[in-house]
């Protein structure tokens, strides 16, 4: 999630590696479902720590599917980050081990959330529907 990168201070990022998951489960403001993987890691996890950031936690289905993904790679530690968390409408009982805000059960979009690859480059989250 690039927004969220974004703000972490250069001197962290200098001394991290990090890569980036692509995972889809909407069509619209509609959830399929179903998870794409539209693009994976390049960096190897196995024996290292990893902390998959996520813009926001919806059912869990697409961060249940990462953390599994991720597990099976065999890092030293896996912990999940997002920016939001919509525990309204929780599906799978995703750990999330730090979480910037909850939020209603709205769509939204920006600073890196889209619809339908729409408003991601967003400065600001708004909700739409």
């Amino acid at each position: 999630m690039m927004a969220l990168m974004d703000r972490l201070p250069e001197e962290l990022l200098a001394r991290l590696d990090y890569d980036f998951v692509g995972v889809s489960s909407y069509r619209g403001t509609e959830n399929t479902g179903q998870i794409e993987l539209t693009k994976d890691l390049v960096v190897a996890v196995a024996g290292r720590d990893v902390l998959v950031v996520d813009g926001i936690v919806d059912t869990g289905r697409s961060l249940d599917f990462v953390l599994a993904m991720m597990a099976s790679r065999q890092p030293l530690s896996l912990r999940a980050c997002t920016l939001l968390d919509k525990r309204a409408r929780r599906e799978f009982p995703v750990q999330i081990d730090y979480c910037g805000f909850e939020i209603e059960d709205t769509f939204v979009v920006g600073y890196g959330m889209d619809c339908d690859q729409r408003y991601r480059a967003l400065r600001h989250i708004a909700a739409i529907g």
